[in-house]
């Protein structure tokens, strides 16, 4: 693959271009920031982008972004000293195909750039039970969510959301106006929202009701 790297220790540069030609990869390039990277990443067009999150102006994150929304297509894989959980997450809704720790061995390292070649994501076993960890946890969030609201109230919301009044949907679920009232208030008060349009915004963003 033609390789380009982006990490601010040179020294750190050049031990991965070892690496990576004993391996029969081409390194086209290299940037030690994230402004150098997105440069970089759209004047050589690279199979695969190996890039820090933690670098001077720029950072990884963000350059991810900037070089994926250019080319979607280029494989981007965060190298990096943070095993943070919340980086993981990011980079990889962000578009990374990979995220590595640079304590990784240079036999683990091959072959997880050889997981990349096949279509996988380039990540260790560790970070890949972190990844499912995080995202079970986010899961378990959503449904400890969806309990905030009764059914009759998801009901009601879901009227309002379709831009029923209180009296047609009073008349709709053969309850009083006040009752509906009632269920609206406790519907703001629960999703800490100030009028209807904003519990519906929240509703929809927690997946409690579907976009109208």
């Amino acid at each position: 693959m033609r390789v380009l790297i982006a990490d601010d220790h040179a020294l750190f540069r050049d031990g991965i271009i070892s690496l990576l030609t004993a391996a029969d990869h081409q390194v086209i390039g290299q940037a030690g920031d994230g402004d150098e990277a997105v440069k970089a990443a759209i004047e050589l067009k690279p199979d695969l982008v190996l890039m820090d999150i933690d670098m001077p102006g720029l950072d990884g994150l963000e350059a991810l972004k900037k070089i994926k929304e250019h080319n979607p297509l280029v494989r981007v894989v965060m190298l990096t000293v943070s095993d943070n959980d919340e980086y993981i997450v990011a980079a990889i809704k962000t578009g990374a195909n990979g995220y590595l720790l640079k304590d990784l061995s240079s036999k683990d390292f091959l072959e997880c750039i050889q997981e990349l070649e096949q279509g996988n994501l380039a990540v260790t076993r560790k970070t890949a039970t972190q990844l499912i960890s995080r995202f079970q946890n986010l899961l378990q969030e959503c449904d400890s969510e969806k309990e905030v609201l009764t059914a009759r109230e998801v009901e009601i919301l879901e009227l309002v959301g379709n831009g029923s009044t209180t009296g047609e949907i009073a008349k709709t679920l053969y309850i009083s106006e006040n009752t509906v009232k009632y269920h609206v208030r406790n519907i703001l008060q629960k999703l800490h929202a100030s009028n209807r349009a904003e519990a519906i915004s929240r509703a929809v963003q927690k997946g409690l009701i579907e976009a109208g």
